[in-house]
């Protein structure tokens, strides 16, 4: 099944969220090994687009707030410890 936002097919999930926001995830996410100067600027960026659009922050947060709503909690499963201790076998410890 094929996902259409404002005419644009959405192939994944991030390309849903960039179609929803009307901005690259990148500009609010931040890019790995980016410059001091780079993020300044993608930081300059998303307040002139906030500044634009002061709506889209409480539009985005209902929207997380819905996500979280709808995605499972995942509880951590408690998995056994395994030893490869031998009982009975006792050790001094010196290599033969």
């Amino acid at each position: 099944m094929k996902t259409f936002i404002a005419g644009h097919e959405a192939r994944t999930t991030n390309d849903a969220l960039e179609l929803a926001l009307g901005t690259p995830l990148a500009l609010w996410l931040g890019e790995d090994g980016e410059t001091p100067e780079e993020r300044a600027a993608r930081l300059d960026a998303a307040r002139d687009i906030l500044a634009d659009d002061p709506e889209l922050f409480d539009r985005v947060t209902a929207f997380a707030a819905g996500l979280i709503d709808l995605t499972p909690i995942r509880r951590p499963t408690r998995t056994r410890r395994t030893t490869n201790r031998r009982r009975g076998v006792v050790s001094s410890g010196v290599a033969a």
